[in-house]
């Protein structure tokens, strides 16, 4: 038998609507499993954008956390340098009254008055001191300079050297830290 015969016979064998439709079937399933493949790529891409902005919103989350510990522990420790700002404010003009007692004190002849004084003055200091207060020093024929000091009046200057620098220092400057809590008021030459 050669060839032609032979699908002759497979022809005889299955009817050729039943062919048609066997193959229709084949075509049919192979669609259906296209479809079906389609719909699960479709469903993992889907599942992939969800992952993608689900990271993207956790990595925005988590670093905004991170910025919020930041800020948080920056302000606690500015709020710890200046946390007795307030009351060392209030301490500065003590301080100021020591200064005068001590320097009317030292004009009289009770020696021992002056010393008691003065050690509870020092005492005072060094606490506050120990607590990150610090006197800006400002003298005379210091440099003005208009961020540190307060300049409350200004005078002709008694000699050229001292035109535009401090002349008199009438009260004391502090820092608490960093930050400057009373300027040093100054008298200024011109």
């Amino acid at each position: 038998m050669n060839k032609k015969d032979k699908s002759d016979e497979i022809n005889e064998m299955i009817p050729e609507e039943q062919l048609f439709e066997e193959m229709g079937e084949e075509q049919d399933l192979e669609a259906d499993s296209n479809e079906q493949q389609e719909e699960i790529k479709s469903i993992e891409e889907q599942l992939k954008e969800d992952l993608e902005k689900e990271k993207d919103k956790f990595l925005r989350l988590f670093a905004e956390f991170e910025n919020y510990k930041k800020r948080t522990t920056k302000e606690r420790m500015d709020l710890f340098k200046t946390a007795g700002q307030e009351i060392m404010l209030a301490l500065l003009p003590i301080m100021d009254d020591f200064d005068r007692a001590l320097k009317e004190i030292s004009k009289s002849t009770d020696k021992e008055l002056f010393k008691g004084v003065d050690l509870i003055s020092n005492k005072l200091k060094e606490t506050l001191k120990s607590k990150g207060l610090q006197e800006i020093k400002a003298k005379e024929g210091d440099a003005f300079d208009a961020e540190v000091h307060d300049a409350i009046t200004q005078i002709p200057a008694p000699n050229k050297k001292l035109k535009g620098k401090i002349i008199d220092v009438v009260e004391k400057g502090f820092k608490l830290g960093d930050k400057i809590i009373r300027h040093p008021k100054v008298v200024v030459g011109n």
